[in-house]
């Protein structure tokens, strides 16, 4: 066939349907990725959560600054440090972002995995809860089911094991703020993590130091091997490769696509824990998963036809 112009344009400019697609393949990597988390941190879990965390920050900054100069976002990310408006948010989301990832790294070393996905489970009916806190968005009628439902399985949870399910409630708060805060936060995502491992630096080389002069200080720099010390390093892009595609997914699918996948990562970790692991799955345990799948299924239902319904009404005002 003869090369057209609107033959380029074709070669050029992907289509919606192959767009969309990318964006699905690109959502269940980065889904993918943070579901094998734990298999990565369980490699590392006899060294200290803590140093653990400060070489991920140290690390994560180091493909920070890659990725700032690979996209020319250098000076974005310089002029964001010098605005108060824009560092103060995204320094107190690197805050949340750290504490996130701490108590996920504890719960893995500590063989709670299965903690880890039932917080990730209990994410999104929190946003839920944030938006008509914080936002001052409205729940529907199947909504409000949805979270009653969940925060019965909670309670009953504590009722028969006599505790809160404190790591899955921290994971959850955490990782909603976080999103709310990067939400209300005018800085593009690598500049913004650039900024936020920036933030953290500081306060992770006072705790390098410090667990090197007490003698605490298993992996530093000099790491018992090279195998050890390349292992330590990758943390840095098991951090920034999902969030890449999570990016690029977030681009390109549409957001009620993305809300699904994103139950792919506690599913995985559910695998591994029980699976894998061999971390018990007791009654109690039943019990909550079976009240927040419950939730979860009411809510993407709900989800899913309300928003057909508005692309229904849209067509019909046009």
């Amino acid at each position: 066939r003869p090369f057209t112009p609107r033959a380029a344009a074709r070669t050029v400019n992907p289509t919606p349907r192959s767009r969309e697609t990318a964006g699905l393949l690109f959502g269940v990597g980065a889904y993918g990725l943070w579901g094998l988390a734990p298999a990565y941190w369980k490699v590392l879990a006899a060294y200290s959560p803590v140093e653990l965390l400060t070489q991920r920050v140290f690390w994560s900054l180091g493909v920070a600054f890659v990725l700032l100069l690979a996209t020319g976002s250098f000076g974005a990310y310089r002029r964001a440090l010098r605005a108060p408006a824009q560092v103060l948010p995204v320094a107190l989301a690197g805050v949340l972002l750290a504490t996130n990832w701490l108590v996920f790294i504890y719960a893995v070393s500590t063989e709670r995995v299965l903690s880890t996905s039932l917080g990730y489970y209990l994410n999104p009916l929190l946003n839920v809860v944030l938006g008509l806190a914080v936002l001052g968005e409205r729940l529907r009628r199947l909504q409000w089911i949805a979270v009653a439902i969940a925060a019965t399985g909670c309670v009953a949870y504590v009722v028969q094991i006599g505790e809160l399910p404190w790591i899955s409630v921290v994971l959850a708060a955490t990782f909603g703020l976080y999103g709310l805060v990067r939400k209300m936060a005018p800085v593009e995502p690598i500049v913004g993590f650039g900024v936020e491992m920036s933030v953290l630096a500081a306060p992770c080389v006072a705790v390098a130091v410090w667990l090197a002069q007490t003698g605490q200080a298993q992996l530093a720099f000099g790491v018992e091997t090279p195998g050890l010390g390349a292992i330590v390093a990758a943390s840095g892009l098991v951090t920034a490769a999902p969030l890449l595609c999570f990016n690029a997914a977030a681009k390109r699918s549409p957001l009620v696509a993305a809300g699904i996948l994103q139950y792919i990562a506690p599913s995985m970790a559910l695998v591994l824990a029980v699976a894998v692991y061999g971390e018990p799955f007791e009654r109690a345990h039943a019990v909550i998963f079976g009240c927040v799948w419950t939730a979860l299924a009411i809510f993407t239902v709900e989800s899913l036809v309300h928003a057909r319904a508005r692309r229904a009404a849209l067509s019909r005002a046009r």
